[in-house]
């Protein structure tokens, strides 16, 4: 028997699920209420909370979420705050696909390039937390996103030993997914390798489209639509390492990347109406890409040293960024009826290539109890290379361009954060030089080149209202450049459409100002988040038509405006039940100006996700997530709603819950995911409607082995580019 003394106060505020299994007496004092107490034994029950707010950043802990130990990352996302994942898997982060991934706090380019085939096959049991780098700082900044998707694996330890991870998956369409982790330290040096596979089938990849296009100034109608897949195998690896030096050095260096090799196929047909529904000419076509590759590798080297002074730091960063693309695509015209072009088919060979080296150097100094100041500066030599080739068969009209782009950057930065008591503040500010050289290897035109300076300012305020809550406003500013698909002038040409891009093509600014109220406490999580991005001459596709022909290219001529409300709720009502939901609201207003052209609506995308523990170590999981409102994607189209859900079964076996095992049925109701989207502006009005497969079940399994849990070391800091959009990989 052990006697305790409970102040009132402490066990009514601080720890209200203690339990007594034995009062035996209790007095009152006038001066202090204190209970007097004989305890057979407390027990005090803790929940660790899975969401946590920094001034620049929202975290989600992975690791004390149950789910985790058989679910992807992707699972893992629907339940992040200010991240949403539609039923094809797009990742929007804040309410917008224009994001950055980065690993351990590094920029990686290939991952942020292809997270959506990534995170389909990565193991939620490899990472730590997911964080939302909501407000970046001056150090980052300029760097084009409204946001940063931080994945953290295991934490940095210092043990001895060998750990890692296996984990696939197979669902009955055929899609299967397979991950692997090792992670080892050996004295002073940490090594980890991944590696994983991600196979799509027939089934799984197939896709349906039907469309409907009345060109204004004819008045003629074509109905057209295809049907097709894409098979194919997508691999990906990365190696990371790092060697302490001593207690003040720290060398890290890292390779990896992805690779895919897809067999695109289908078949289609083309009908063309006039006003009064006579047929004018009709063909089928089939197409094909037998070679469609990209792979995409990245290099890095950090240098850190720390300095007696706790929280001072100087950091050395090279990286060095490769993607190559090689795409040829084919198309095969048949029964031809009355058509207008000469020729029977068309074959397109594109070759692209991108390489980058960056180079930065940063240093952080704590100048006082709760200030701090971190300057730097950084150059980024960028070049983009492309050659497109068209062959048309049956007729002498071949086509062959070059071009060549080179971006050169130069920035630097200062950030200053304040932290006092119950408040704390940062203000950044970070100058940008930026040339751009265009060039045409061919001599087919004139080379052309640009010069660039940008201000990019930042500013963040946060107030701890209580220990429960918190209310934080923030205001950024962000560049976006043009990449190579948006940059290429070479024409491809087609029956029904012709498209470049704009050589002459420059960045564009977007504001944004945020207001962020977060309540958290152990059985209710709240976040509710306001704010307003705008933007002016932003890059923008025009589409246009003539003689029932679209043209297609790019210009500086975007005004966009948006207000959204991004709210997340996570709330436990029992102690083996969780309910999550997470959603954005917004109003989009997109407009050209000079072609007199507006688009604007309310959408809100959601996800709703219920997390029960049963008994025998079952886990029960059910989710539904889609889109309400027709929402504008651009000046020219409005995407209508969407629904889509899936329920879950797992259990966890072996010491520890090593091995678990997870049931999955997606859609079973649903045999086909349909989206559709609608044409309000332009020489032409009509709609889409695709269709994909929907409906599978799975089954996946993760065991985790060894005893070390830790993941390699990294510097700080180190290098992220991100100021680019339509790159090599747009659209993928």
């Amino acid at each position: 028997m052990k006697s305790v003394n409970v102040i009132f106060t402490f066990l009514l505020f601080v720890c209200p699920n203690v339990t007594m299994a034995q009062q035996d007496s209790t007095s009152v004092n006038s001066d202090s209420i204190t209970w007097n107490k004989e305890l057979d034994g407390v027990v005090v029950k803790a929940q660790r909370q899975l969401v946590k707010q920094d001034i620049d950043r929202i975290g989600y802990d992975v690791q004390a979420d149950e789910e985790s130990k058989t679910q992807t990352v992707m699972d893992m996302l629907r339940k992040v705050p200010m991240v949403t994942v539609d039923g094809q898997d797009n990742i929007q982060v804040k309410g917008n696909s224009n994001f950055k991934v980065y690993k351990n706090g590094h920029l990686d380019p290939s991952l942020t390039k292809n997270a959506k085939e990534v995170f389909k096959a990565m193991p939620a049991s490899a990472v730590k937390r997911i964080e939302v780098i909501t407000d970046p700082g001056a150090r980052e900044d300029a760097e084009g996103v409204d946001a940063i998707l931080n994945i953290v694996t295991l934490a940095n330890t210092s043990m001895q030993g060998v750990t890692g991870v296996l984990s696939s998956s197979i669902n009955t369409l055929g899609h299967s997914n397979f991950y692997s982790s090792l992670t080892s330290q050996l004295g002073k040096l940490m090594l980890s390798v991944d590696y994983g596979y991600n196979g799509m089938t027939r089934h799984d990849s197939y896709n349906r489209v039907e469309n409907s296009r009345t060109y204004l100034d004819t008045g003629n109608t074509m109905l057209s639509g295809s049907e097709g897949s894409n098979p194919g195998d997508i691999h990906f690896a990365d190696i990371d390492a790092s060697y302490d030096i001593d207690s003040l050095n720290l060398l890290s260096v890292s390779f990896g990347g992805y690779f895919y090799k897809l067999n695109v196929q289908g078949d289609g047909y083309n009908n063309m109406y006039n006003p009064a529904g006579q047929q004018l000419y009709s063909y089928n076509n089939s197409y094909w890409m037998p070679g469609y590759n990209h792979h995409s590798w990245n290099g890095r080297f950090d240098y850190q040293h720390k300095t007696h002074l706790d929280g001072e730091r100087l950091t050395l960063s090279y990286m060095l960024a490769l993607t190559r693309q090689h795409t040829d695509q084919e198309s095969a015209y048949t029964e031809l009826q009355n058509v207008s072009f000469p020729y029977t088919g068309w074959l397109m060979n594109e070759r692209e290539r991108f390489t980058e080296h960056t180079f930065q150097i940063d240093w952080l100094r704590p100048l006082s109890r709760g200030h701090q100041l971190e300057v730097g500066a950084k150059y980024i030599d960028r070049n983009n290379n492309s050659h497109s080739a068209q062959t048309f068969f049956g007729i002498d009209a071949d086509t062959s361009d070059e071009f060549q782009h080179t971006t050169r950057v130069l920035a630097g930065y200062a950030d200053y954060i304040f932290r006092v008591a119950k408040f704390s503040a940062r203000a950044g500010l970070r100058y940008e030089y930026s040339y751009m050289r265009g060039s045409y290897p061919d001599g087919k035109s004139a080379a052309f080149d640009k010069h660039l300076g940008d201000w990019v300012p930042q500013a963040t305020l946060k107030y701890q209202l209580t220990d429960a809550q918190s209310l934080k406003l923030n205001y950024t500013t962000s560049i976006n450049r043009p990449g190579i698909s948006y940059l290429n002038p070479a024409v491809t040409t087609s029956p029904t459409s012709v498209s470049q891009g704009n050589p002459q093509l420059s960045s564009s600014h977007t504001q944004r100002i945020s207001l962020v109220y977060t309540y958290i406490m152990p059985n209710l999580t709240l976040q509710l988040a306001p704010s307003y991005n705008a933007y002016n001459s932003g890059i923008s596709s025009i589409v246009t038509a003539k003689n029932d022909v679209r043209y297609s290219t790019y210009d500086n001529i975007l005004r966009y405006r948006r207000f959204s409300v991004e709210q997340y709720v996570q709330w436990k009502p029992f102690d083996a039940t969780t309910l999550v939901f997470n959603n954005n609201v917004r109003y989009e207003h997109y407009e050209h100006p000079s072609l007199c052209y507006s688009n604007h609506g309310w959408s809100d995308n959601y996800n709703v996700s219920l997390q029960q523990r049963l008994p025998l170590k079952l886990r029960l999981s059910l989710s539904a997530y889609g889109k309400i409102g027709h929402s504008p994607s651009s000046v020219y189209y409005v995407q209508h709603d969407y629904f889509d859900y899936y329920a879950s079964l797992q259990r966890s076996f072996l010491k520890g819950d090593r091995l678990t095992v997870r049931i999955t049925a997606n859609a079973p109701f649903n045999k086909y995911w349909t989206m559709e989207a609608e044409t309000v502006n332009g020489d032409f009005k009509g709609y889409e409607r695709s269709w994909n497969r929907n409906r599978s079940f799975a089954i996946s399994a993760s065991w985790r082995f060894g005893s070390l849990k830790s993941s390699v070391k990294k510097t700080d800091h180190t290098i992220d580019n991100s100021d680019v959009v339509g790159g090599i990989s747009k659209g993928k």
